[in-house]
């Protein structure tokens, strides 16, 4: 039976049109059926029961029971993408006619619906192996299915499940082939819940032993009146509009906690007027401890986007096949009313991923957009990256979603004097580079190809692709944040963490000043703030961010710039003169 979606799981494993040098006898004759072999780290293919794909923190347990059960996530091919993407362009673009004229979230599943043809053969197919508890969202192109563990490896033959443990989290995964039908194949973007391990939870704090030992007693810290000061934001600038809201995602076992948030408020929050709790949490909140990045989203997004409505999305990735960053995703494509602004401190290596998922998460992504949403993903703390080869020599390595082109993508800076309000310059954390997937987007092929050709000297091209869709987008203060979590205030927190909250903030205090002038939300800024050419942002001219330490470029990637570049996009906001830029 298919049945409305309510909360569910993510991603993983893809299909891969072509057939594996290393396959033995037995995998050529299940070849015959066979179009597609799913494997999900690199999208290479493997023989069955190798565990390269396992990271080195999950420890494998046992080999699962049959009658266990499973809940995989089936993507199912949607229509009219390549008009979707125009559709997005036309709504994004401030030139255009119809700029601002967004879709209804029942009028972007009608159309990128899968067709008939593709909901009966997957259908077929999963009835047919005996899977009848599954769900679907409001635009079909996701089914969420509960099965036991002999189903799930009958429908997918080659796939063994384990439990495997990293700390206190345990998931159960495949790490071996498995093999798709041709006639299903060609109707399935990919399956999640088989192959794929969530990320391992970093530090956001890269200064914690650096500041104990030099700074202790001198720094005061970034807190919510710097951040105010700092980009021009005034008491009198709040949320008043009703028909505003925002959101921040978590994951992974990262939970906030009201009496935190309301700490925070009363400590920080004294000279604007702000709102103390969260409206609404969509999912369960653990009982657990509350975790540092949880805190500092919260925070820091209803302190800079002060007395404006906000949202947590939160899902503890409990189930043990549950992927929370696709459950997210499902969400949204469930619910005809969501927040306008949402930020999400998350991602993973490009080269982890296949490209096939990667495209299918953008067209998550171009839906959003197509409803006014706009959508802010945290750059990275790695700088430019490094990918390690061991032939062809190290390599930059970008980060996704901070790679797609159809997210805006938050960088960091910190103070050039750390003893007082000063011009900003880079925090050499501040993720940032050129996708070695997506191509370069039209909107940013000007600011970027002038970036390239005036500066120098630049890395190594071996080191980086010039033709990819280049970001971060702008940038705010990731440097030495306070935080109140499990109700002790926490100095010391950095990331690009903190700094999209408070874009993200800024960003849903412009949309309160459109709403209450009757116009539509910003939704998919990119378009307009490239065109805006930096205006309304404070250029970031100093500073480099961190790569490889090797003897060609010696831990240096690339460096900051006048106008746009890859390590602070196009600065950072200077709030009344980016409402006074984005006020038509």
């Amino acid at each position: 039976m298919i049945s409305t979606f309510g909360h569910r799981n993510w991603c993983c494993g893809v299909f891969q049109n072509q057939i594996s040098r290393c396959m033995n006898a037995k995998t050529m004759r299940i070849a015959v059926f066979v179009l597609s072999l799913i494997w999900l780290v690199s999208g290479e293919l493997l023989e069955a029961d190798q565990d390269a794909s396992v990271p080195e923190d999950w420890i494998l347990v046992e080999r699962v029971g049959p009658l266990e059960e499973v809940e995989l996530t089936f993507a199912l091919k949607q229509q009219n993408v390549n008009q979707m993407e125009e559709l997005l362009k036309l709504v994004s673009d401030p030139d255009s006619q119809q700029y601002g004229k967004y879709l209804s979230l029942e009028e972007v599943a009608a159309l990128v619906q899968p067709s008939q043809l593709t909901e009966k053969v997957v259908q077929n197919w999963l009835q047919g192996h005996g899977v009848k508890n599954c769900h679907t969202v409001v635009t079909r192109d996701f089914l969420l299915c509960v099965m036991t563990v002999q189903v799930a490896e009958a429908l997918l033959p080659g796939s063994k499940f384990h439990r495997y443990r990293s700390d206190s989290h345990t998931l159960l995964r495949s790490t071996s082939l498995y093999s798709v039908h041709e006639d299903v194949y060609q109707h399935l973007d990919f399956v999640g819940g088989v192959h794929r391990f969530p990320p391992k939870g970093k530090e956001i704090s890269k200064g914690w032993e650096g500041a104990r030992q030099s700074a202790l007693g001198y720094h005061l810290g970034v807190t919510p009146s710097v951040i105010r000061s700092r980009y021009n934001l005034t008491a009198k600038d709040v949320g008043t509009a009703t028909n505003n809201s925002q959101a921040v995602a978590q994951f992974l076992e990262q939970y906030y906690h009201p009496a935190d948030l309301a700490e925070f408020m009363s400590l920080f929050a004294g000279g604007f007027t702000h709102m103390s709790a969260v409206e609404r949490v969509v999912g369960t909140q653990g009982g657990g401890k509350a975790g540092i990045e949880a805190s500092l989203d919260v925070e820091y997004i209803m302190s800079s986007g002060a007395n404006i409505s906000t949202w947590v999305f939160t899902n503890p990735g409990r189930h043990e096949t549950q992927e929370p960053f696709l459950q997210w995703m499902l969400l949204l494509s469930n619910m005809s009313a969501v927040p306008w602004v949402h930020t999400i401190s998350y991602g993973d290596d490009e080269d982890s991923l296949s490209d096939a998922y990667m495209n299918r998460i953008n067209n998550e992504f171009m839906k959003i957009g197509l409803r006014g949403i706009s959508m802010l993903f945290a750059s990275g703390d790695s700088g430019a990256g490094c990918r390690h080869l061991t032939k062809e020599g190290n390599t930059f390595r970008p980060s996704f979603p901070a790679s797609s082109p159809y997210v805006t993508t938050v960088g960091g800076t910190s103070f050039k004097n750390p003893f007082k309000l000063s011009y900003e310059i880079t925090d050499y954390i501040s993720g940032g580079g050129f996708s070695n997937v997506f191509a370069m987007p039209d909107y940013q092929v000007g600011a970027v190809g002038r970036y390239l050709k005036s500066v120098q000297p630049l890395p190594p091209q071996t080191y980086f692709n010039t033709t990819g869709r280049a970001y971060p987008d702008l940038a705010a203060l990731s440097d030495n944040y306070w935080v109140v979590t499990n109700r002790v205030p926490v100095p010391w927190v950095s990331g690009t963490s903190a700094s999209t909250p408070v874009v993200g903030g800024i960003l849903s205090l412009i949309n309160d000043q459109r709403f209450l002038k009757g116009l539509p939300s910003l939704g998919f800024i990119n378009p307009r703030l490239y065109k805006l050419q930096g205006k309304g942002l404070f250029d970031v001219t100093e500073g480099c961010h961190l790569s490889c330490l090797d003897d060609k470029v010696e831990g240096k990637g690339f460096c900051a710039s006048p106008s746009w570049d890859p390590v602070t996009g196009w600065g950072t906001p200077n709030y009344p003169v980016l409402l006074a830029a984005l006020m038509d």
